[in-house]
């Protein structure tokens, strides 16, 4: 390791420390480094507008963004959730399943955890809360828990990085995270109906039988964003970038179009705001590009691929091994930086013991997305602190039980690598 490498790090992590956005504390990291190397200065800024104009998967991330801020802008929201009523709120712990259900149903529209929590988790907790059944910090956890699945079933924004870092295929990483997904939808739901029970939450008002046709007929120009998404992508029409730009044409003619419920003004704020996180994420991988072009210059791959071999870990120990760090790294940064600069790290030891690197990247992204509800970072936590003014100790408090759940699904995960595989294999996965 040399001694521009140390001053990389030491410039990183103490931007970083001080409270510089990690993007922008990768990037002058890599000054850093180039400085020190006496290379040409203007090396980042190549290696920057090289990486992300030559790929051409990356333009399906701020379309996915806009998507979802369309579909927050609009009554989808509303429509989905009368929807969700009507199916499981007749249980008992009722609005808690409808909360996990319509996170699964969001889940197939915006690809995005923040998304789904600040759009249409912040309706669902105010739903929660004036029943009077629920307390303001277990609905925010459930909240948050569930939004958790939204990155996992497609589409999904982390699997679209995963998929520019490793060049595995974003349709089958897409199919990959259906089932775990589903899962994760199951093992929330069961602990909600356990909790329900266990403090007598008691049951809502069921929505009549005689009322879901209607309700479904509401809800079913949005319900068919996914259907049209999915088979995009696996019949052959699109491609999975063409597939994001299709999602948010669909999301703005639904949003203004059929429902009109989306004005001139409120759209252009959309893509105001669309635009500021799409510049966000842009410039962490930007960043990230910069500092995986030092880190191969290093030979760090390749040096932690031959210390792992060395350990004699089989595929099994390794990804445990590899789950608990990215855990524990989850606790304290954002899954894109733990997906552009860690994860690339592990991908020389995942090949090198023949582990299925679609497999990984699913259970890497499930394990990023339990990272944002595991204090202290949490990002979900603030953001629904943000949105609602529910104090982060009355989230903390109850999001224990989701989280145990969570790893408990990521485990099965990991143990079961055909749960993750069996649905690319039906179209064709050979890995």
């Amino acid at each position: 390791m040399s001694l521009a490498f140390l001053l990389c790090l030491l410039a990183l992590f103490g931007l970083a420390g001080l409270g510089l956005p990690i993007g922008l504390a990768l990037i002058v990291a890599a000054v850093v480094y180039v400085a020190v190397q006496g290379q040409d200065l203007a090396l980042p800024a190549e290696l920057l507008m090289q990486g992300l104009y030559d790929s051409f998967v990356l333009l399906a991330v701020p379309l996915f963004i806009v998507a979802a801020a369309i579909m927050n802008a609009g009554t989808i929201s509303d429509r989905l959730l009368a929807f969700c009523v009507a199916l499981v709120g007749r249980f008992r712990g009722g609005l808690g399943h409808v909360n996990v259900l319509a996170s699964l149903i969001f889940s197939g529209m915006s690809g995005s955890a923040v998304a789904d929590a600040a759009g249409i988790g912040r309706i669902i907790i105010d739903m929660m809360v004036r029943t009077g059944r629920y307390s303001r910090g277990y609905a925010a956890a459930l909240t948050a828990a569930s939004a958790t699945i939204g990155p996992i079933i497609p589409p999904s924004i982390p699997m679209v990085i995963y998929a520019l870092v490793s060049d595995q295929s974003v349709g089958f990483l897409f199919l990959a995270g259906i089932v775990p997904g589903l899962i994760m939808g199951v093992v929330l739901m069961a602990m909600n109906a356990w909790l329900a029970r266990r403090r007598d939450f008691g049951r809502d008002e069921a929505v009549p039988l005689a009322a879901m046709p209607g309700l479904t007929l509401r809800a079913f120009p949005a319900l068919l964003m996914p259907v049209i998404l999915l088979w995009g992508i696996y019949g052959g029409v699109t491609t999975p970038t063409e597939a994001a730009a299709v999602a948010a044409a669909y999301a703005l003619l639904v949003a203004g179009g059929l429902y009109r419920a989306l004005s001139l003004r409120s759209l252009a704020e959309v893509l105001a705001v669309s635009a500021r996180q799409s510049a966000a994420v842009g410039i962490v991988i930007g960043g990230a590009l910069i500092f995986n072009y030092i880190v191969a210059t290093e030979n760090i791959p390749r040096s932690l691929g031959a210390w792992v071999e060395g350990l004699g870990l089989g595929p099994l120990a390794f990804l445990m091994f590899a789950m608990v760090i990215l855990l524990l790294l989850g606790c304290l940064l954002d899954a894109s930086t733990i997906l552009l600069v860690i994860v690339p790290l592990f991908l020389p030891a995942c090949r090198a013991l023949g582990i299925d690197l679609v497999h990984f990247g699913v259970v890497v992204v499930v394990n990023c997305m339990i990272g944002l509800i595991t204090p202290p970072y949490g990002i979900l936590l603030f953001v629904i602190n943000a949105v609602t003014g529910i104090p982060l100790r009355a989230i903390i408090a109850e999001v224990v039980p989701f989280i145990v759940v969570l790893l408990a699904a990521l485990l099965l995960l990991v143990l079961f690598p055909g749960l993750t595989l069996w649905l690319p294999r039906q179209f064709g996965y050979g890995g």
